[in-house]
């Protein structure tokens, strides 16, 4: 192998790959085992957790293996990554959700939709396939819908009326994840589109952070509030 292709000590970026690979696969495993130890209401959450992750670790394999070979992130995997993953997300929430109550299949529908259409028009926005303003914006009142959804809509409310306290421990994190957590790429977009940009370094490492948390620790958050729930039912 040639030391293009060795990861260096002093670089920074390529170990941040390095430990997102890591987690995320372990995560994957974790909650892809934790559907053995759920009870049936609470399995397809977990396994959309996990596969989200393992999605996720595929992503950052092939990261890794770019970044060690050219030094770049080609901002396409990144956005492929998200096409997959923040769906997969929304949706653990929604049947997060649904293990406690019914939830209308028309908010299913909404919540996928809005979720592909955030990730793409910031995509199509930020790559220069139309404005980046427009792009920009799409984007960001599709993140404002679901969260109007999750803080005040009907999962809101199911949650507080029906949820246990563990259940409702969960979701105050996960919404969490999904307001300030989030918040980092919209900001970083904004930033690289029309703020001057940033280092791609110092990018990647954010991106890298941020996904440390809004993937590792939501699925981690759903299979613990899963074990629980199950344990609590025995």
């Amino acid at each position: 192998m040639s030391a293009a292709g060795v990861l260096q000590a002093t670089d920074v970026v390529g170990g941040s790959f390095l430990l997102l690979l890591a987690a995320t696969a372990a995560t994957a495993v974790l909650l892809l085992l934790g559907t053995g130890w759920a009870q049936h209401k609470w399995k397809l959450p977990v396994a959309l957790a996990g596969v989200a992750m393992l999605v996720a670790a595929l992503l950052y394999l092939q990261a890794d293996a770019i970044w060690l070979s050219v030094h770049q992130m080609p901002v396409i995997y990144r956005y492929v990554g998200w096409m997959i993953i923040m769906p997969l997300q929304v949706l653990a929430l929604y049947f997060f959700i649904q293990v406690q109550a019914n939830l209308s299949y028309g908010l299913f529908w909404r919540l996928l939709v809005v979720s592909l259409v955030m990730v793409l028009a910031r995509y199509m926005g930020e790559v220069g396939f139309f404005y980046p303003t427009l792009g920009f914006l799409i984007g960001l009142a599709a993140w404002l819908y679901i969260l109007g959804e999750v803080f005040f809509g009907r999962m809101s409310e199911v949650n507080g009326r029906n949820g246990s306290h563990s259940s409702q421990t969960a979701f105050f994190w996960l919404r969490l994840i999904v307001s300030v957590g989030w918040a980092v790429y919209p900001l970083c977009n904004f930033i690289g589109s029309f703020a001057g940009g940033i280092d791609e370094g110092k990018l990647t490492i954010i991106y890298n952070l941020a996904d440390l948390v809004n993937l590792v620790a939501f699925g981690l958050i759903v299979l613990t509030a899963a074990v629980r729930g199950s344990a609590s039912a025995r």
